[in-house]
Order: C-alpha cells, then structure tokens, then sequence
C-alpha cells in the first residue's frame, strides 16, 4: 500500500484495491455463495435471505475465512488499521431482478458502536449504475456520528439512515467496480448503493474488521471473529 493510500483513506475514508481477487478467485467464490445460499434457504426459508443479505459466509466456508485472510487485503488494512487486526464477519449482498431495491444513505457505526471498523466491499461481478454500485460522500467520516432519520419505513431493511438533508448531492461520488476489486471505507463514510436495474445478477461480499486493540461489546454476528 503506498502512502498515498494511507493518505486518501485519512482524508476521504476509503481506498479502492483494484484487482484484488482473481478471475478464478472470484468465480469459486460466486459458487460458493451459490451453494451456501442454497443450504440456508433449505434450513431456515426463503425468508432468511428475502432483502438480499446473508451474513455470516466465513462462519459457514472455509473459502470465504481464507479470502477475509487474503495476504495482499491483510497488508492494506494493516497499514490503515494497525498491526492487531481482527476480522469479524462478512455478508453475501446480491441483487437481481427480485432483489433489485439500492441501499439508503447510511453510515456502518449505528450498527455496532463501540469502536469504529473497517469494512471491505468486494464486486463478485462488474458492478456499475446500472446495476447497484456503490455511491458514497468522500471525507464524510470526519463529521463524526451523524443524527440518523426514521429506519426501515419501505420493508428493505437498514433500520439506521441518514436524513436526505445531510446529503450534498454535488459531492457523490460513484465506485464502479470489476469483479475482484475490492472497496475499503471507514464505518462513518456516509455510502449507498443504486438500485439493480438491469435484471442481471449483481454479488458482492462485505467483510468488516477491527483494530484489535481496541475493546468492544461481545457482537453475536462476529461468530467466525479471528485475528488477521
């Protein structure tokens, strides 16, 4: 990681890793969450996964515990994070032609407290407008923890939001992604998603870590939780 990436990340609160994953990489892993997906819809009903996302792929792949252990993703988030990393979960997030609604504006905090973390948005496809790449606000993670406005009104999910009034529409900044390329943010980056719209399937994998110096709550969706 070049200093510039340590640099952009302090100011603007992500950095893109471009080509982190392989072709080959990135098609055993869309199996993968093919064939978990499968299982968890077997065991707990359709309902388990109905807006989207499945979390806790390591807890249940051995593929996706060595992808959050990737050595090339581990020498970024070290250099951002600091030595004593801790991996913590990951979710499958995929949209389709059923699936096909964009996130709401939002920050990661409110979903955990504690100390902040770091997640890592990696495209298991091309993702692009069209069809629900990300869109963020750089340098908002210096505002701190914001006010967040009424939550899951629509039935999509994200019970935490921001208020359209803390959006500076002139500032958004979209992140098409090639399959492999992964997205590093911090948990106060305000970020959202566009909506699927090209009725094709759009995967992603959303992995979070920790500075494992820091001390948080026990977080009962960090079952496959391990040092880096």
């Amino acid at each position: 990681m070049s200093a510039n990436m340590e640099q952009q990340f302090a100011e603007q609160g992500y950095v893109v890793i471009e080509d982190l994953f392989s072709t080959e990489e990135v098609r055993k892993l869309k199996l993968e969450v093919a064939r978990v997906l499968e299982e968890v819809k077997k065991e707990k009903g359709a309902e388990a996964v109905k807006h989207g996302v499945y979390v806790g792929m390591s807890a249940a792949s051995a593929l996706f515990k060595q992808a959050a252990a990737k050595p090339e993703l581990a020498a970024v988030l070290k250099k951002i994070i600091g030595e004593q990393v801790i991996f913590l979960s990951d979710k499958v997030v995929f949209k389709d032609s059923k699936v096909d609604f964009g996130s709401p504006w939002h920050q990661d905090y409110p979903y955990w407290e504690g100390s902040h973390k770091y997640s890592v948005w990696i495209a298991l496809d091309d993702a692009a407008r069209e069809n629900g790449c990300l869109k963020i606000l750089p340098g908002s993670h210096l505002k701190g923890a914001l006010h967040h406005g009424e939550g899951d009104n629509d039935g999509n999910g994200f019970s935490s939001r921001l208020k359209e009034e803390d959006i500076d529409q002139s500032q958004i900044v979209d992140l098409p992604a090639s399959r492999g390329t992964a997205i590093v943010f911090h948990d106060l980056l305000f970020h959202a998603s566009y909506p699927n719209q090209s009725g094709k399937d759009r995967v992603a994998l959303i992995s979070t870590y920790k500075d494992g110096t820091q001390e948080d709550p026990s977080y009962e969706w960090a079952k496959a939780a391990f040092p880096i």
